[in-house]
Order: structure tokens, then C-alpha cells, then sequence
């Protein structure tokens, strides 16, 4: 390659990153603002997080188109090749945790007309783990960082305690008094929609160890030789 068209790869490469970065940031935002929708009975910011669900389909749709033109015109090789490849995996992803997200949000236009419920609080510690996952391991994206990656792939046993912890709370209410069944059954979802944002994370670590190493990522194997962060 010349050098005009190693520099113009060059910022195809650091656009695809940008894309991934902006998408991270503003699904965070939605997660955020969905959770806040729920805990102060907010149905304007439960509608903004529905309406601007599309903004994140539209990053996702361009980090799509950018990583296709590379794939065809730039021909990458090696670990270039296993970017790309991994950076549409991860939009993909980081996409359907938007949509998480954004169902959490059309729970709480539910939830919010009926009595305010006590356990609703406990979502808020329910989502933390889950948010730092994904700021870490697109954080391990960007650097390469295996070892980030497989410590947030590590992360999600504690997300998943959490969620069955809090599942068997919402059961025993449901089982106490039969009123508690129907704000339960809403929560009970918001919060699967919670661990599945961890699962997603984890998807995310896993292609990022595969982008790093050009190995597939088998349970048990990347932790033999890596200290816990």
C-alpha cells in the first residue's frame, strides 16, 4: 500500500472504533435513563428511551457499511481482519443490549400506573455490574486488552447470583399477598432484561479475546495462565 491509502485505512479503522465507542456511550445513556424512568415514575424519559432506540439501529447500520467497505476494498489480513470481523460482531451486540434497554423502558409505562412497589429499588443495584461489563469490555476493545476482557467475562457469575437472588424476592412477594403478582411480573422481566445485558457483555469479552489471540474462546482454557484483575 501507498501511503495515502494506508492513511485513509488508517481512519476507516479509527471511524469503525469511533462508531463502536458513541454506540457504547448511548446505550449506557439508555440504560440509565430506563432504569431512571422506572424509579421516579417518569413516563416522558420511558418514551425518549423508546424513540431514541433508533438512533443506536442507525450506528449499528453504519458500522455495518464501514466494516463491509473494508472487508471488500482493504482485503485486511490477520489481526486487522480479526477487528473487523469483531467489530460487527460487537455492534450486533451492543444493539441488542440498546433493545434491552429499551424494553426496560416500555415496562416502566406499566409498572408506573400502578402503586409504587418497594423491591423497585433494588434495580438499581441489580443493574450496576451489568453497566460496568459493558464500559469495561468495550474499553478492551479499543486497547486490546484480553485481560480486561476475560475479567468481565468473569463478572457475570455475580450477575446472575444477583438476578436469581432477586427473582426468589419477587416469588416470595407474589406468594405473600396475590396484588404483588402484577407489579412482580413486570420487575420480574425488567430484571431478566438486566442479566441479559451481562450475557451480552460476555458475548463481547469473548470476541475480543478471539480479536486479540486469533483463538476461539473456550470456556475454562483463556483462565489457565491469567491472574484475576
Amino acid at each position: 500500500m501507498n501511503a495515502h491509502i494506508v492513511k485513509a485505512y488508517d481512519e476507516e479503522l479509527k471511524t469503525l472504533h469511533d462508531l463502536i465507542r458513541h454506540m457504547g456511550e448511548l446505550t449506557v445513556k439508555q440504560i440509565n435513563d430506563a432504569l431512571q424512568s422506572i424509579l421516579e415514575r417518569n413516563d416522558r424519559i420511558a418514551h425518549k428511551v423508546i424513540e431514541d432506540d433508533y438512533e443506536i439501529d442507525l450506528l449499528e447500520t453504519k458500522v455495518d457499511s464501514l466494516a463491509i467497505r473494508i472487508l471488500a476494498l482493504r482485503q485486511p489480513v490477520a489481526s486487522d481482519l480479526r477487528r473487523v470481523v469483531a467489530a460487527l460482531k460487537i455492534s450486533n451486540q451492543v444493539e441488542r443490549i440498546a433493545d434491552y434497554a429499551c424494553n426496560m423502558a416500555k415496562r416502566a409505562l406499566l409498572l408506573n400506573q400502578m402503586t409504587p412497589f418497594p423491591l423497585t429499588a433494588s434495580l438499581s443495584f441489580l443493574v450496576t455490574n451489568p453497566k460496568e461489563m459493558i464500559e469495561k469490555v468495550l474499553s478492551a476493545f479499543m486497547t486490546n486488552n484480553v485481560d480486561l476482557a476475560l475479567h468481565v467475562w468473569q463478572m457475570d457469575r455475580e450477575v446472575d447470583d444477583l438476578y436469581n437472588a432477586y427473582l426468589r424476592q419477587l416469588f416470595d412477594e407474589m406468594i405473600l399477598d396475590p396484588k404483588n403478582i402484577s407489579p412482580c411480573t413486570h420487575l420480574l422481566f425488567v430484571a431478566k432484561n438486566i442479566e441479559r445485558i451481562g450475557d451480552q457483555a460476555t458475548n463481547i469479552a469473548e470476541a475480543v479475546y478471539t480479536m486479540v489471540t486469533g483463538k476461539p474462546f473456550k470456556e475454562s482454557e483463556p483462565f489457565k495462565d491469567v491472574d484475576e484483575i
